[in-house]
């Protein structure tokens, strides 16, 4: 069977017996601030299993992009080197919200296995959990007896928690876990006659895990059973591939075969022919998989979090490039026969095509630079140790080689040996280890917000709020909780804030980009001032603010009322970044995708996917397309639809945003159509006016444009009229004529200053000449130790410069002090150089006036703050100098 059959057998034998397929999330994860990536199936219906969320069904099933790299997945130098290691993977699971149990999870696998993929039934061995006695567990007899139906007692095999315990995180959801494993003989083995289940070599391969979810892990550590148990499994699609297809290694697999084939048409080798070059294709295969996909879900190369684990896989790529041949771009090209290949499962990849290749072959022009700026550092560090008589390249180096310039240790050991230099790998690796407990320990979260406890248990009793808000600003509804420092509360008084929620509310929580609503809240007597809306998942709706007056209880029934002037304003930017969003895909690309954004009553701010900082005729350029569509003043539309029927008009769907199964498609009609759960005005003429305020760069590859609409633009423009005006009077020129008085005035200033660089270069040249007057010799050498004017180390390193011109043999100490700091520079040149070092010399005065610094033999230069003492620093340079001429 293919890959693509496998997945689809899975996903309608599950369909037959009742379950839901469900869509890959996306690799990044937009719910969950405690991941980097997604790296299980689990991972979106996470919410569901600790019952924050509910779905319209219990049953579900999917096949899961997944990426394992950076964090604690952080071993990504094993990639390449083994038959099963990934950064990018499949995981197909099925899963149960309180619905079946072990019996059918068992029951399922087994037949899946047996019956559908045909896999033999003498192969299979299934692993219970052997039981915990600090846990006070006892063994999984249940799951051993379900599995006593299909397999004999002695492939039934009992490991320890380590192996068969499984939690989603210190607390919360657990259970012991069954996998099912595969023999696949002794050639694929270790060889080792103690060989048998539960070894770190292939032949016992895991296919499938089927986690039991049955307990609740308390923060104490006590485990209660859960009242509804779950199932969680998940089974790897390029492992399962393997088995069928009957190849040693998950990358010789049809999953693989794509890149593979485009490798060797672009680098002339052939895949299987030596086994160092297989390594670089099964890198540049597998990583090509992980930075199209990441690319595809929105994710951009940095310096940080997900980009940095997306930068180092792309360089990593492009290394082992480099070692079958590949000097010039290559990877783009070998991430679209990823996009070719898997545009069945997964259309967006071929939908954001040229997005993905444009950001793969921005980072190889980037990573092309850098890699010859860590090769002309190599060098240079080379010949300085080779000239300071050293043997060793320290690991503190060669790390830095790795890590900035993303050099492999291969390439900087051959470049030392030719050398005669050892490279110091215990170093490099203890480096290694070191940023490997930083990233973990730097990884504080996705930047989503996390929900407090007290709002977890207001989730977790499946309470949720009506938004009303599309349709009106006020509304009545009851209070169905609050939360007060972190508790739920019964009631709230005056001088209280709170986090207060109602069956139902016309306030918009913030998502989306979109602000929250503010307004007030009111009932009986009490009044509560909303300063923030929040919308959590599972359409809680929770309002923020301070009781004014008043009590407010739950149950109470209050009056809602969003502060509309607020809301007008915040559609009207909503409405503007939709406008901006399409008109710079028209202006700049259609490889134009947003990167973020947030709109607010006063502004809008737009984040979007560019290589290069924008022109002023390009910013113009959108500024006026856009007015133009709001002049057109064209009619939103907005329709409710299911979102493979959305996704199928071409609608827009943004990578920050997690959908549902029904989203709003927002349209401007011939224009515009996105996936949008945010408010609207009617139509584009709403907005009045539109301008843009700033384009910057916040990271590579992304671009910002800071913007502004209705009242705030026409506000905005009246400012910079006014300010026109004042410089209008101020240059006693018409306000359209400003711009050119301005150049004038400004050229005539250029002039001005060259002649007075003229005039002080003539002043310092005559005062060089007199200081250089009290320049005695000393032992054959001319020397110059002075105090002289000068504001900074650069004025001193002029005369300086001046001195080496003048003199062909001498050395010059040269002091200023420019406020409470003093500087101090030293130059030797000349055959002087071997008797007087510069850098030692300045160490020594330097100490007069409370500082420190130092250089190399011929120059060298330092900095103190005791400007009193300057003079002494001189006498004893003076010293120094003589005791070494003479």
């Amino acid at each position: 069977m293919k890959a693509s059959q496998i997945r689809q057998a899975f996903l309608e034998f599950f369909k037959k017996r009742g379950h839901t397929i469900a869509k890959s999330s996306s690799v990044i994860p937009h719910d969950d601030p405690t991941l980097l990536f997604t790296n299980a199936g689990m991972v979106q219906f996470k919410r569901t299993f600790l019952g924050e969320e509910k779905r319209r069904y219990s049953r579900a099933t999917t096949s899961q992009k997944c990426m394992r790299a950076g964090g604690k997945h952080n071993d990504l130098e094993n990639v390449g080197r083994t038959a099963r290691h990934h950064t990018f993977f499949e995981m197909l699971g099925n899963f149960s919200f309180g619905d079946y149990f072990k019996e059918d999870a068992i029951r399922f696998a087994w037949e899946f296995l047996t019956e559908e993929l045909a896999l033999p039934k003498d192969k299979l061995y299934a692993t219970i959990h052997e039981g915990d006695r600090p846990m006070e567990l006892g063994a999984d007899e249940e799951a051993r007896g379900f599995w006593a139906r299909y397999l004999p007692q002695e492939r039934i095999l009992a490991f320890p928690t380590k192996d068969n315990f499984w939690s989603m995180g210190d607390t919360g959801p657990c259970g012991p876990c069954s996998e099912i494993l595969i023999d696949q003989g002794p050639a694929i083995g270790c060889g080792r006659p103690d060989c048998r289940p539960g070894c770190d070599c292939d032949r016992y391969l895991e296919l499938w895990n089927l986690v039991f979810m049955q307990f609740n892990r308390s923060a104490q550590g006590a485990l209660t059973p859960l009242p509804k148990p779950s199932i969680d499994t998940g089974m790897g699609l390029e492992r399962v591939a393997a088995v069928l297809q009957k190849v040693p290694s998950n990358y010789d697999t049809d999953l693989f075969a794509p890149m593979m084939a485009r490798i060797e048409e672009l680098s002339g080798h052939k895949y299987g022919a030596a086994p160092e070059k297989d390594v670089s294709f099964k890198v540049i295969a597998d990583h090509s998989r992980a930075a199209a996909f990441l690319i595809g879900d929105g994710a951009l190369p940095s310096n940080e979090g997900r980009g940095y684990v997306l930068r180092r896989v792309i360089r990593r790529a492009l290394r082992h490039g480099r070692f079958l041949g590949l000097d010039q771009p290559f990877l783009s090209k070998v991430a679209e026969s990823v996009m070719e290949s898997m545009q069945d499962a997964y259309p967006e990849l071929l939908e954001n095509r040229s997005f993905i290749t444009r950001v793969i072959q921005n980072e190889e022009e980037r990573f092309n630079e850098t890699l010859d700026n860590g090769l002309r550092l190599l060098q240079t560090e080379i010949k300085r140790l080779t000239d300071e008589k050293a043997r060793v390249i320290p690991g503190s180096l060669i790390f830095k080689l790795y890590d900035t310039y993303g050099f492999p240790i291969d390439i900087i050991t051959d470049m030392s040996r030719e050398s005669g230099l050892e490279v110091d790998e215990a170093g490099f690796h203890d480096f290694m280890e070191k940023q490997r407990e930083l990233s973990r320990a730097a990884w504080k979260g996705s930047g989503d917000r996390e929900i407090s406890e007290a709002l977890r248990r207001i989730c977790s009793k499946g309470l949720s709020t009506e938004f009303l808000g599309y349709e009106t600003t006020r509304a009545d509804s009851t209070v169905i909780a609050m939360i007060s420092g972190g508790e739920e509360i019964g009631s709230a008084s005056e001088a209280m804030e709170v986090q207060l929620i109602t069956a139902a509310t016309p306030f918009y929580g913030a998502g989306g980009g979109q602000a929250g609503d503010r307004g007030s809240i009111t009932g009986a007597g009490a009044k509560i001032t909303v300063t923030d809306t929040l919308k959590l998942p599972g359409n809680l709706i929770v309002h923020t603010g301070n009781v004014e007056a008043g009590a407010v209880r739950v149950g109470d029934t209050v009056h809602l009322a969003v502060d509309e002037a607020l809301r007008k304003d915040t559609e009207i930017h909503h409405t503007a970044t939709h406008i901006l969003h399409a008109v710079l895909r028209k202006v700049l690309g259609d490889h134009v995708k947003q990167a973020g954004s947030l709109v607010a009553p006063d502004r809008l701010r737009f984040d979007f996917s560019h290589f290069s900082a924008m022109t002023p005729e390009q910013l113009a350029s959108v500024e006026q397309l856009a007015n133009d569509q709001i002049r057109q003043n064209g009619r939103l539309s907005v329709r409710v639809m299911d979102i493979e029927e959305a996704l199928k008009t071409g609608a827009m769907a943004l990578f920050e945003e997690k959908y549902g199964e029904r989203v709003r498609m927002v349209e401007i009609p011939g224009f515009s159509h996105e996936l949008c759960g945010g408010t609207h005005t009617r139509a584009t003429g709403d907005l009045g006016l539109f301008v843009i305020v700033q384009e910057t760069g916040i990271a590579a590859g992304v671009r910002r444009i800071e913007a502004l609409a209705g009242r705030h633009a026409v506000e905005y423009i009246n400012r910079q009229r006014q300010t026109l005006n004042r410089a209008a009077v101020a240059l006693k020129a018409p306000p359209l004529e400003v711009g050119e008085r301005v150049e004038k005035i400004l050229a005539q200033l250029r002039l001005l200053e060259k002649e007075i660089e003229a005039l002080k270069a003539s002043a310092a040249g005559r005062r060089s000449a007199d200081l250089f007057d009290q320049a005695v010799e000393v032992g054959g050498a001319t020397v110059l130790v002075s105090r002289i004017d000068a504001e900074d180390p650069k004025a001193l390193r002029e005369v300086s410069d001046k001195f080496k011109e003048k003199f062909a043999k001498g050395v010059a100490v040269l002091g200023a002090v420019a406020g409470a700091k003093v500087y101090l520079l030293v130059v030797v040149c000349g055959e002087i150089s071997g008797r007087l070092h510069a850098g030692n010399l300045i160490k020594e005065i330097v100490k007069e006036v409370g500082g420190s610094g130092g250089g190399r033999p011929d120059m060298a230069q330092a900095g103190g703050n005791r400007p009193e003492r300057i003079e002494d620093a001189l006498r004893l340079a003076e010293k120094l100098i003589r005791e070494k001429l003479a």
